[in-house]
């Protein structure tokens, strides 16, 4: 027997149609399994998707999934999430909460509709050789500035600062290095993703900073906008002195045609930090119902 669940494509971190990074929001009140949601989100050719449902602890709870597996956070799908949540009545600004794998997430909404969500105090793991960031990318040890370090606000990422938009631009996947990159690299039992890389200075003048993720498959080979990994970016920059204000604004997805913008703005002293705020909008482009 078949059942039908509302469902809305929202693009996050922007608010044109087409930009930024797209989500399918599943509203199941949690009556789906686990691996109906891994097809469903390898049908639909995103990176990932959420299935929202009521809560006992907030507001509504958000399973977040790849097309290979759950994960307990991400950014962007959180952004519309609660987008499409709002959309359907299902919560109410301008303040609420998500119950999510990596702990309950405060969300602010404004009254022109920017989305904010307070990500976790940022967790400092392991540091990555710069010379094995190298060879998985192709880049060179001079392209790289600062040590590369794992940083995990919820998802943890590899954050790589690189010197220049051009570095950004030429950096690629080696699919036969990642394994050795990502061998027992975790934060609190997850696995490291695939290290994000962040320049200095935005895409357009109304940006600071510019960042690319370039995914495995069978994920799409690069991600628009990463809302979890700008967060742990933030923190990264914050603390290790790359920046000089904690509040900026992070662009991504420009060179796909999709651009993407976050209001990011770290919490607490560089030595101290207690969370950071990513903020953006969400559109709605389709609406409608799957069936399972």
């Amino acid at each position: 027997m078949s059942c039908s669940f509302p469902f809305d494509w929202v693009d996050a971190f922007t608010d044109t149609p087409f930009g930024g990074n797209g989500c399918a929001v599943v509203h199941d009140g949690g009556a789906v399994d686990v691996e109906t949601c891994l097809k469903y989100t390898r049908e639909t050719g995103l990176v990932e998707c959420t299935f929202v449902g009521p809560s006992d602890v907030a507001d509504a709870k958000v399973r977040y999934f790849f097309p290979t597996m759950e994960i307990p956070f991400a950014g962007h799908p959180t952004i519309a999430s609660v987008a499409s949540l709002l959309s359907r009545g299902v919560v109410k600004g301008p303040s609420l909460t998500l119950e999510t794998g990596a702990g309950v997430v405060p969300i602010e909404v404004s009254p022109d509709g920017l989305i904010t969500m307070t990500q976790n105090a940022p967790v400092f793991g392991d540091e990555v050789s710069p010379g094995l960031i190298a060879r998985l990318s192709g880049l060179s040890d001079d392209d790289i500035i600062g040590q590369p370090q794992v940083v995990s606000t919820g998802l943890p990422f590899c954050i790589v600062a690189l010197k220049s938009h051009d570095a950004l631009r030429k950096a690629t996947l080696d699919l036969d290095v990642l394994p050795e990159f990502q061998k027992g690299l975790t934060v609190n039992g997850v696995q490291v993703m695939e290290p994000y890389f962040v320049a200095l200075g935005g895409a357009t003048d109304a940006g600071d900073s510019f960042g690319r993720l370039l995914l495995a498959p069978p994920s799409p080979p690069e991600d628009p906008f990463t809302g979890s990994a700008t967060g742990c970016a933030a923190s990264y920059l914050w603390k290790h002195g790359l920046i000089d204000r904690p509040r900026y604004v992070a662009q991504q997805g420009h060179d796909l045609g999709r651009p993407g913008q976050a209001q990011v703005e770290v919490l607490g002293p560089r030595d101290a930090i207690s969370g950071v705020k990513v903020s953006g909008q969400g559109r709605i482009v389709m609406a409608g119902e799957v069936h399972f």
